[in-house]
């Protein structure tokens, strides 16, 4: 229907009759002559629509609007002198129309396109009239470029792409599942993969050595700007390998992916171990961008005189005070918007947030009488205060101080405007506890079939639960996880001792994990794998703050498909046949 996409229309064609389709971007009535800006996929192009050439295509120009569909077919021809737009590719040229065909018109549009004022709930709704704007278009030819370059990278490097079900067993993974119940199974359900991760261990144990898949995966969790009830992944898995094999394959492919979309990235990344991510950035996935970090004082604060700070200080195992310096912010906040930064780490379960200015005579503020000069002067060397630094303190449980302190350092960066926009900056986070405590319950940091850390003999000790450490590493990226894996227990006694240390029993083992169990029993090999968001990848190259934005029909905070109404109501022959009967909720 076209010889020639919008973008194509240039100084080359002058004189040449062509055909081109789209969109009316805008249409404008110059008293005789009517100009009609056409979109196509990629660019605009100028129609002129003059009697003198085409009383026909003139008279239907008339009844043009905007968004109509267009066909048009003319000659190209020079702008005139000083009418070239230079924000088009197409910007020299101009088509004369001789034959126009509107084959489908469009009523009045419910927002502007390209109006970032318009209500989110509106676009959702509207979503097929959003991706007609060459910024959302752009992001999916992106994300399109990044997936083959994924695919292309990983079959280079000897990976196979394998498809993993989609109906599978409810197993637990951390988040709630999505269930489908089974019509011919009566009370019976199916539940969508959190991951593939069971089935991509089990194709090691296949033999498979190498696999990868463009994974979709489903999450019945709260969501958050980067999270979506569905989303994909990039899953890989590899056969008699160790972290620094899966380490070197993912910066072969983040590598790969980032160069062909246009990007300068390095071949290799920094690493932090969790514990040092945690004690100077408060944050397993720290954005290590800008510098401001933490520095611990507790052996300082141990010695003052105020009994708050020195009985916190005395369970240095339990217990932190830390230190965040503030280059120069004493002439940045005032003494006001400082106090104010107590009710920000207040939400977050702070008791209180003290701090000290570095004057010119030494150090400042209502905490300076409870310390010896001598201890001040320490505070000094090991923040590397100057004049006009401010230095914030944090104290009390460790879990806690880290984590609020860690959102302050944020805050602080995001106030101050030093976070670099058009900069990459990667971390590898290594050396994850296996076990965390959460309400009083053991749970796995990253999921239950990551292989626990040996000891100095070669042996895995499970006396000390919340001392053992894990082979588990992720991937930040501008305090973003991209991605996150681990080496994966091959033997099945490890596998169990893992489970009871969850409570989970030998029965609830055996029903929800029976095929793993009896799969590892028969040579399974030393295996793992790592898995990356796309969503997220895609997210952070194209400077989008959603991943909403990259996802092509995504879903609301509340889950919710506003397009299709999903989800929706079904008919009761439907629930019958499902064995379904649903309860109403009774609302006073």
């Amino acid at each position: 229907m076209r010889t020639h996409y919008c973008i194509d229309v240039n100084e080359t064609l002058i004189g040449k009759e062509v055909t081109v389709a789209g969109w009316v971007s805008s249409r404008r009535d110059h008293g005789g002559l009517i100009f009609i800006d056409l979109r196509d996929k990629d660019e605009v192009v100028q129609l002129v629509c003059d009697p003198a050439d085409s009383i026909d295509a003139h008279k239907i120009a008339e009844d043009v609007r905007d968004q109509f569909v267009l066909i048009a077919t003319g000659k190209v021809r020079a702008r005139g002198e000083g009418l070239e737009n230079p924000k088009l590719k197409t910007g020299k040229v101009e088509i004369v129309v001789d034959k126009l065909t509107i084959e489908n018109r469009s009523k009045p549009m419910p927002f502007d396109l390209g109006d970032e004022k318009v209500n989110d709930e509106i676009k959702l709704k509207y979503r097929y009239l959003e991706l007609r704007t060459q910024k959302s278009y752009n992001i999916f030819k992106l994300r399109s470029k990044a997936t083959m370059a994924a695919r292309n990278t990983l079959d280079e490097l000897g990976f196979l792409e394998v498809e993993t079900p989609i109906l599978t067993k409810s197993t637990p993974e951390g988040a709630r599942d999505y269930l489908v119940p089974s019509r011919v199974h009566s009370g019976e359900f199916y539940a969508l993969p959190q991951s593939p991760q069971l089935f991509k261990q089990l194709l090691m144990v296949g033999g498979f050595d190498r696999y990868f898949q463009i994974a979709k995966c489903f999450r019945d969790e709260d969501l958050r700007a980067d999270r979506q009830p569905e989303f994909t992944q990039i899953d890989i898995e590899m056969s008699f390998c160790d972290q620094e094999d899966i380490i070197d394959v993912s910066e072969k492919l983040i590598h790969s992916i980032f160069t062909k979309c246009g990007f300068n990235i390095p071949n290799k990344f920094n690493r932090l171990s969790y514990s040092d991510a945690m004690e100077r950035y408060g944050s397993d996935k720290p954005d290590t961008r800008y510098d401001l970090t933490m520095v611990d004082v507790i052996d300082i604060f141990e010695r003052c005189n105020n009994s708050i700070f020195s009985n916190i200080a005395k369970d240095k195992k339990n217990n932190r005070i830390k230190a965040l310096k503030v280059p120069n912010g004493d002439n940045i906040f005032s003494k006001r918007e400082m106090k104010r930064f107590e009710d920000f780490v207040r939400k977050f379960g702070a008791s209180g947030l003290g701090y000290f200015q570095m004057k010119k005579e030494g150090l400042k503020g209502p905490l300076t009488k409870f310390f010896t000069t001598e201890d001040l002067a320490e505070i000094i060397a090991r923040c590397e205060l100057k004049v006009g630094d401010v230095v914030f303190f944090g104290a009390g449980n460790r879990k806690l101080v880290l984590d609020y302190m860690g959102r302050f350092r944020v805050h602080l960066a995001n106030l101050m405007g030093i976070v670099p926009k058009d900069k990459f900056e990667f971390v590898w986070i290594t050396d994850f506890p296996m076990f965390e405590k959460e309400d009083g319950k053991i749970k796995a940091l990253h999921h239950p079939f990551t292989m626990p850390k040996r000891d100095e003999n070669g042996k895995i000790s499970f006396d000390d639960i919340e001392d053992i450490g894990s082979i588990a590493y992720d991937l930040v990226l501008n305090g973003v996880e991209l991605g996150g894996g681990s080496i994966r227990i091959h033997r099945e006694d490890i596998q169990q001792e893992v489970f009871k240390l969850l409570g989970i029993s030998d029965e609830e083992a055996k029903s929800k994990f029976g095929f793993l169990l009896e799969a590892l029993k028969f040579g399974a090999p030393p295996h793992g794998g790592i898995a990356f968001g796309l969503d997220r990848i895609i997210m952070l190259m194209s400077g989008s703050s959603s991943i909403r934005e990259v996802i092509a029909f995504p879903k609301t905070q509340k889950a919710q498909c506003l397009l299709t109404d999903a989800p929706s109501v079904v008919d009761s022959e439907q629930l019958n046949e499902l064995h379904i009967r649903v309860r109403r909720e009774i609302r006073n």
